[in-house]
């Protein structure tokens, strides 16, 4: 399914009823839709209209003809997609999905149900953004087949190398050259739209001015959160609701992401007093 960003379509895959409250799911950089399937399948399940989305200049959705891939870009496109739904609201984001639907969010006070969080607070670790740039450069010659591109996943992530990687070529497309690429617009990466200051100025500004309810869902190992991180976090918004998921690092959607799941649907659960 095509939906309208601000200005360009976006690729979504949607599930449950299209009555049901909506619950929109963003991934992180690099990744696409596919990532919050299981979840996005299991509260479409339990009657929510579950809508995962490709970022701009991701997956399946449309390259920014502009080259604007700030995260005020990638806020703007969930400002848009908030303004097209009925009713309430719930963004569930990782990473750059998470900051995205933290500073759209709360530029529509009173339109967002609940926003919830995998490992994204307004200040983050600089050492582990330079580990996710040092990743995304690595990557920009492509790979000779999707087993070399799963051995530099699992270098990225610390975790132990994938058997199947029948997932990853899903994520990814082949070149003029033969070589596989990451299903992304290179642009996305280059240096000035990776953690800029005007980025944690944006992070900074939306978590003073969100009053609606967020839970964070802390990686146990992020490499990218920390206590400090935290502890601001609930300074500038006192609402929140920290949750740790043991045993992960940063980037623990995908195929880590049940128990994130199940938080969230006890969430709403509660929310809706049932």
């Amino acid at each position: 399914m095509r939906l309208l960003g601000d200005g360009l379509s976006l690729a979504a895959d949607i599930y449950g009823p299209t009555s049901g409250q909506p619950v929109l799911f963003f991934h992180g950089g690099g990744q696409s839709h596919r990532s919050w399937r299981g979840p996005a399948q299991l509260l479409g399940a339990a009657g929510y209209q579950a809508i995962a989305v490709d970022l701009r200049g991701h997956g399946e959705s449309d390259w920014a003809t502009d080259g604007d891939y700030l995260l005020d870009a990638y806020a703007r496109d969930v400002e848009a997609l908030i303004d097209r739904l009925e009713g309430p609201v719930v963004l569930a984001g990782a990473s750059r999905g998470g900051q995205s639907a933290l500073v759209g969010g709360s530029r529509r006070p009173g339109r967002v149900a609940l926003i919830m969080l995998a490992d994204v607070a307004p200040a983050l670790r600089d050492k582990g953004v330079d580990e996710i740039r040092a990743f995304f450069a690595a990557s920009m010659n492509g790979f000779r087949n999707a087993d070399a591109a799963a051995d530099a996943l699992s270098r990225h992530l610390g975790r132990e190398r994938i058997a199947d990687t029948s997932g990853l070529l899903a994520a990814m497309r082949r070149g003029e050259d033969g070589r596989l690429y990451w299903r992304w617009d290179p642009a996305t990466v280059r240096p000035e739209f990776l953690h800029p200051p005007s980025e944690g100025e944006a992070l900074l500004a939306a978590a003073r001015r969100l009053r609606d309810p967020v839970v964070l869902v802390r990686a146990e190992l992020s490499s990218i959160v920390t206590d400090e991180s935290v502890a601001l976090f609930r300074k500038l918004t006192p609402q929140l609701e920290v949750v740790v998921a043991h045993g992960v690092g940063h980037m623990f959607t995908g195929d880590q992401n049940d128990a994130f799941a199940e938080t969230l649907l006890e969430r709403l659960r509660r929310m809706a007093g049932g």
